[in-house]
Formats: structure tokens, sequence, C-alpha cells
């Protein structure tokens, strides 16, 4: 089974895996919007963690120990810090232009780099990631005082989930402990799923809303977050910050590619700064790549390290 610490994973550089988590994360973004005619937005991030943690349920079946002490309570913040930043970005981008709520968003990720930069070459990436996101996504100011402040509090969660998600990480059973967060979220947050009346629960009854919420989930919730994981375990908490922006760069991308939205002069610079802040940003706080072990001695050390806690 692959897990965070298999030997694949370790082969594969970070960035690489940000950008295909990424590219998941935008295609179930396309799906989301076509459930807003539906479903009022907290319903749909809430059936979106329902459906990752259900999905993670039934693939990795964790056992006793995730579910209670200190492990499962970890895992459940975790959980809900993900739900409440899904929720607060699907609110916000109901009110507001998509570009001004990533750029607000971003704020969160920004913040955690600053806090945790030591030398001037990080302070220099994280001012280089954060311009070149407002160039990538092009700010529109709007008059809708609660579309701005739901985009303050998905980048308050989106602090959250880099800051828990790395504990989750270093503990050593990330993607399972992620399921059991995800899935008690979700029961958590279930009563909002059935505030908008009789037409959100007959579109509830409609076999194709549902699926549509198990594939939200999976594309955007499942790989994104899993890949998430796997980055986690290997960097510190500030570069994976600014590796993030490299996922407004990757819509940018997709978008030429698949759509021939050509980006302007200034989005083609932001694309370069968000490019030069990932090289430029050191690697203190990285975890190096073990060598490669027999399968028996792997376990064993994965095995020491749950234990133990993990490297904080």
């Amino acid at each position: 089974m692959v897990t965070e610490t298999s030997r694949p994973w370790r082969r594969i550089p970070a960035p690489l895996l940000f950008v295909v988590g990424g590219s998941s994360m935008y295609v179930g973004a396309a799906l989301a919007v076509g459930l807003f005619d539906r479903l009022s937005p907290s319903a749909v991030a809430v059936l979106r963690i329902f459906g990752a943690g259900v999905v993670l349920l039934a693939w990795r079946r964790p056992g006793g120990p995730a579910w209670r002490g200190v492990r499962m309570a970890r895992a459940i913040t975790f959980g809900m810090a993900t739900a409440l930043m899904n929720i607060a970005f699907y609110e916000a981008i109901d009110r507001l232009p998509l570009g001004t709520t990533v750029a607000m968003e971003f704020c969160g990720p920004v913040a955690v780099a600053a806090l945790a930069s030591r030398r001037a070459r990080d302070v220099a990436a994280v001012v280089l990631a954060a311009g070149g996101v407002l160039l990538i996504a092009d700010v529109r100011w709007s008059a809708s005082t609660s579309g701005l402040l739901w985009a303050l509090a998905a980048a308050a969660m989106w602090a959250a989930y880099i800051v828990l998600g790395k504990r989750v990480a270093a503990a050593g059973n990330g993607v399972d402990d992620m399921a059991v967060g995800f899935f008690v979220a979700s029961v958590v947050l279930s009563p909002l799923v059935f505030l908008a009346g009789h037409a959100q629960l007959a579109a509830l009854a409609d076999p194709v809303v549902l699926l549509l919420a198990v594939g939200v989930g999976v594309l955007s919730s499942v790989i994104p977050y899993g890949l998430d994981q796997v980055v986690l375990k290997r960097v510190g908490q500030a570069r994976f910050a600014v590796l993030l922006a490299l996922l407004p760069a990757t819509a940018t991308v997709i978008g030429v590619i698949a759509l021939g939205q050509v980006p302007g002069a200034l989005e083609g610079v932001g694309i370069a700064a968000v490019i030069a802040a990932v090289a430029l940003r050191s690697r203190d706080g990285d975890v190096p790549a073990p060598p490669d072990r027999p399968q028996t001695e792997e376990v064993e050390i994965t095995h020491r390290d749950t234990r133990s806690g993990g490297r904080e």
C-alpha cells in the first residue's frame, strides 16, 4: 500500500506534487460551481468533506487507535479547520469575484510563511509569492462586506490548515487521521446541509447531485489534501506555505491549455514571481528523504515515529 513514507512518493519533487494536486482541485471546483444552483455553498462544502471522508475511510480503514485519545482530537481539529476553510471559501466566491477571493485567502499562507521566516531570502520569497498571486488573481475589490469577511475567514482557516496539517503529517499517520477528521467534521457540520429548506432536501434526493458531491470530494479534497500530507511530511510549514503560491499559477496554466485563456502581461509577471519565490525559499525545516531501506525496516521506523509523536 502506498503511504506518505513509501518509496515512490519520496522521489517526486514537492512542487510537482503541488501541481498535480492543484490540477485535481480545480477540476473539482468546476463541478462544485455546477452544484451551487441546487445547493447552498455551505451545503456543497459539507458534502465535499463528507464525500472525501467516506472515500478515505473505505480506502484506509483506520484502526482503533485512530479513534481515541490525543490522536483523534488532533485529527478532528484538523478536519474542522479544513471543513470551515472550504465553507468560507465557497461562501466568499458566491459573493466576490474568484480573483479577489483567491488573493485575500492567500493572506493566510503568507502570514504562516512570514512568521516562520528567519533569513532575508525567505522574506524575499514571501514578498514575491504574495505579489505574484495578487497579479495572477487580478484583484477587483467588491462592495460585498459579507464576501470580504468570508474571504478573510477562509484565509484564517487556511493558515490553521497548514499548521494543524503539519502536526498531523509529522505524527506519521496523516492520511488515516485525515479520514477520521474529515468524517467527524462532516457529521458535526451536517445541519448546514438541511438549513436551506425543502428545495435543498429535494436536491439531496437526486442521485446525480450526490454523485457529483462525491466527485467533488475526491477531486478537491482526497487527492490534493492527500498529496499535501505527503509534502508536509517532507517540508517545513513555512516552505509549504510558499509552495501554495503554485496553485493560482497552476490554474492559469490550465486555463491556457484547456480553455485558451491566454494570460496578460501582468499575469505572466505574476507566474514568474511565484516560480522565483518557490526557487528562492530555503529548505529550512525540511525533512531529508531517507535512503532506500528494506520494506520491513521502513515499516518499523514508521511505527516507532508514530509512537514517539513524530517530528514537530
